[in-house]
């Protein structure tokens, strides 16, 4: 049986799926929805067949992008010709799913129901610091939003105490901007521990977005639950499974 995470500031329909009830097995075991993975293409259909019944949506109509970690963001009017490439997605279009593959990075779904305008982004490190955020905002203004109306969740991603990283990446933001040191606390040696949804909360709320929170799950705590890029590395997993968000009008 499917679980499916949602947040009340969003009234529209949306979700933040977990592992559990897919079709995958092995290392993929559960609900994969990333056709980049090298799971069986099969069950990754079948996976991605339920999550589109949840919604009630045709599978078809449940769009996804070629992610590459960028502030890249698409305007979706129609069904696409294949998967775009970009990391961030926006529609006023009622009945097109838009759903963001993440297995530790940030789901961002965003929403302007006075609008009718709806966006989701796909937020890792870099892709929050080169402003895919931001860039998301700006496409759902192009549509008729606005940043006050705008509800911003972000869905189970990696925690400070799960991501470690080395004095590289401390000094890649700080050079950014100093104010950064703010989402790193002290590791082992040389090692820090990197907030990355309190980043992104805070690029959210300097976009002036009018609410912007997290849901509160770590994706590399809860193997039972979520994938996790991090976890399968550490565990010498030849590959991982992807979860799925999506938002729809």
């Amino acid at each position: 049986m499917l679980e499916i995470l949602t947040s009340d500031p969003i009234p529209l329909r949306h979700g933040f799926f977990t592992r559990k009830g897919g079709a995958s097995s092995g290392i993929f075991a559960g609900l994969n929805c990333g056709p980049g993975s090298t799971d069986q293409s099969g069950m990754v259909a079948i996976n991605r067949s339920r999550v589109a019944d949840a919604l009630d949506l045709s599978p078809e109509y449940l769009v996804s992008l070629n992610q590459t970690h960028s502030a890249k963001v698409a305007t979706i009017a129609a069904l696409p010709d294949g998967r775009l490439q970009a990391d961030g997605m926006v529609t006023a279009t009622p009945g097109i799913g838009l759903g963001i593959l993440t297995a530790d990075c940030q789901p961002v779904l965003f929403a302007d129901p006075q609008a009718k305008v709806i966006g989701a982004a796909h937020a890792g490190w870099r892709g929050a610091q080169d402003g895919v955020l931001e860039a998301t905002v700006n496409a759902m203004q192009a549509l008729g939003a606005k940043p006050d109306n705008i509800r911003a969740v972000i869905g189970p991603t990696i925690s400070q105490a799960a991501y470690e990283v080395g004095p590289e990446f401390y000094g890649n933001f700080i050079a950014h901007d100093p104010a950064n040191s703010r989402f790193f606390i002290n590791g082992t040696d040389d090692r820090f521990h990197f907030d990355l949804p309190s980043y992104g909360l805070h690029r959210l709320r300097m976009a002036g977005v009018g609410h912007a929170e997290w849901i509160r799950l770590c994706t590399y705590r809860d193997p039972e639950r979520f994938y996790s890029f991090r976890r399968a590395t550490h565990n010498a997993e030849a590959d991982y499974g992807r979860l799925i968000a999506v938002i729809r009008l």
